[in-house]
């Protein structure tokens, strides 16, 4: 081929703004005078025979692209291709059938678009197949290191906080304490954020242990001060105070973070006597048309990902610092998760407001 060729791929977890990111790396290869190619339903498309994909034109990637969720490639996050869990219960290192997809394509290079469990995978292939990668972090949870913020973290708030917009007045209405579930499986960045831009009374996350009756002694203090109804966030991951964790099965046995929510609207309920209601966002954090945040940070990220290729610079990670687009070593990305910071600007505003976080 005389054109040189690069191949991209979402994989993990969808979020918004990730068309995005592919719309901006498809017009950044053209005008570099690359071709690129999208890899169907990430490292799930090289499994197949053939490998599944199609080649990416900037006419096919207009503005209007940018305002979907979701991502126009598709996207796995189903088996670790070094241990893949096979029909029979039992489970089988797939990853050269994986590496040899890749190279059968006759790629230059690789953009992985995934979280910190994608790029450990990735990554690992890469190394395995002598792959030259760069990776672009998406993560609703905001949890993947040396990076301010990822693609997908802005549009999951704003829905939350929209939530809590939308359940005030029917808390109001009725006199009740409104529960509200987001996601986070190990950080509490989403219930944060949302929690003190959405006005919550209790904000609880993983990071921060907490008491039933801390929760009903806010509670009981926000009604003797007048108002008539309460507002509680908290992640999913958040575990019961004796320690477990709670989770739902689904089918084929696998199991998500599920139920803190429920759990917690009954523990409030036996404690203050206050009537509670409970919403589970789930995967509505996920969809939607992207905020103009995600939508400029994946453009950043993409443009920033195909000119890292340019200069032959692999194995690292478009970042956020400082109001500019970096690169770090995807290793130290992936080694640096990133929880919250229990003595952060955004702690210390929570706990400045009044706000309980159950300690």
């Amino acid at each position: 081929m005389s054109k040189k060729q690069i191949g991209i791929l979402t994989s993990g977890g969808d979020c918004a703004g990730l068309n995005a990111a592919i719309r901006a790396a498809v017009h950044r290869a053209h005008i570099l005078g690359w071709e690129i190619y999208g890899i169907i339903d990430g490292t799930a498309g090289l499994l197949r025979d053939p490998p599944e994909y199609k080649k990416l034109h900037p006419n096919d990637f207009d503005g209007n692209i940018m305002r979907l969720g979701g991502t126009v490639l598709g996207t796995t996050n189903k088996g670790n291709p070094f241990s893949f869990p096979m029909p029979d219960g039992s489970q089988k290192d797939i990853s050269d059938k994986i590496v040899d997809g890749f190279k059968s394509l006759g790629l230059d290079a690789v953009i992985g678009i995934g979280g910190d469990g994608s790029f450990a995978i990735l990554k690992k292939l890469a190394e395995k197949g002598r792959i030259n990668m760069v990776g672009i972090p998406k993560t609703i949870d905001n949890d993947i290191g040396m990076t301010e913020t990822s693609i997908g973290f802005d549009t999951a708030v704003a829905v939350a906080t929209e939530a809590l917009d939308r359940l005030q007045p029917t808390a109001a209405s009725h006199d009740r304490v409104m529960v509200l579930e987001v996601m986070g499986r190990d950080a509490g960045h989403i219930a944060l954020s949302a929690g003190i831009s959405g006005g919550a009374d209790v904000i609880l996350v993983p990071e921060v242990k907490y008491s039933v009756e801390k929760i009903a002694e806010k509670i009981r203090n926000v009604k003797k001060s007048g108002r008539n109804f309460a507002l509680v966030v908290v992640s999913e991951a958040v575990k019961t105070p004796e320690g477990d964790k709670l989770v739902v099965t689904y089918h084929g046995g696998e199991k998500r973070y599920g139920g803190i929510g429920h759990y917690l609207s009954q523990q409030i309920a036996d404690a203050t006597g206050f009537e509670t209601r409970v919403t589970v966002l789930g995967h509505v954090q996920r969809g939607s048309s992207p905020t103009y945040n995600d939508r400029l940070l994946a453009s950043a990220f993409g443009v920033k990902a195909v000119d890292l290729i340019q200069e032959g610079k692999f194995g690292r990670m478009v970042a956020w610092s400082n109001r500019q687009v970096v690169d770090v070593a995807i290793e130290d990305a992936i080694a640096a998760y990133q929880q919250i910071d229990l003595n952060g600007t955004l702690m210390q505003t929570a706990r400045a407001l009044g706000i309980s976080l159950g300690d």
